[in-house]
C-alpha cells in the first residue's frame, strides 16, 4: 500500500482514494490536475497500472482511451467556455517522459495569457508555475470540478 496517492495515481484512483478523479470513464479516469495555471487542466489516467504507452493496449480498448481523451477534451472546452470568456482552445497530448504510465494532458487555453507563451506548448511556461502553492489545486477549484464533472455527464449521456 502507498503513503501518498500521488506515487500511485492510477492504484489510488481504482480503490477510490484519489482525490482528483473527476469521473471513471470507458478505459480510465478523467482527473483534474494538481496545478490549475491554466484553470481546468486535466488528465485522464489509464485503468492499468502497468501500461506504459498506448500501443500497449489492445486496440479495441486503445479506441476507448482515445475516446475518454475526446470526451474528457469536450467537457473541459465546455466548462471553460462557460467560465471564462476569454476561453481559446483545449490542447490534447499524449507524452510518457516523465510518468511511466498512460496518461493524456487536456490543457485549457487563454486569451488572457502573455504574447509570449500562448502560441507555444505549455510545457515552455516557467518552472514556478508548476510549483507555485498559489497554482495548486485546492478548495477554489470545486465550481471548475463541478462543471468539467457535469459536462462529462452530459457528454457519457449523449445529450
Amino acid at each position: 500500500m502507498v503513503d501518498d496517492w500521488r506515487d500511485d495515481r492510477i492504484g489510488s484512483a481504482l480503490r477510490g482514494t484519489n482525490p482528483t478523479v473527476l469521473r471513471r470513464l470507458d478505459a480510465g479516469f478523467a482527473v483534474i490536475g494538481d496545478v490549475q495555471f491554466l484553470p481546468g487542466y486535466s488528465v485522464l489516467l489509464v485503468d492499468e497500472p502497468d501500461v506504459e504507452r498506448l500501443s500497449d493496449l489492445p486496440r479495441s480498448k486503445r479506441m476507448a482511451f482515445l475516446a475518454d481523451m475526446d470526451r474528457l477534451g469536450e467537457a473541459v472546452e465546455r466548462a471553460c467556455r462557460r467560465l471564462d470568456p476569454e476561453f481559446r482552445r483545449v490542447n490534447l497530448e499524449i507524452l510518457g517522459n516523465t510518468d511511466g504510465f498512460l496518461h493524456a494532458h487536456v490543457w485549457p487555453r487563454y486569451e488572457w495569457e502573455s504574447a509570449d507563451l500562448v502560441r507555444y506548448p505549455v510545457w515552455l511556461y516557467p518552472a514556478e508555475n508548476w510549483r507555485d502553492p498559489a497554482s495548486a489545486l485546492g478548495p477554489e477549484h470545486d465550481a471548475l470540478r463541478e462543471a468539467i464533472g457535469h459536462e462529462l455527464d452530459v457528454l457519457s449521456a449523449g445529450v
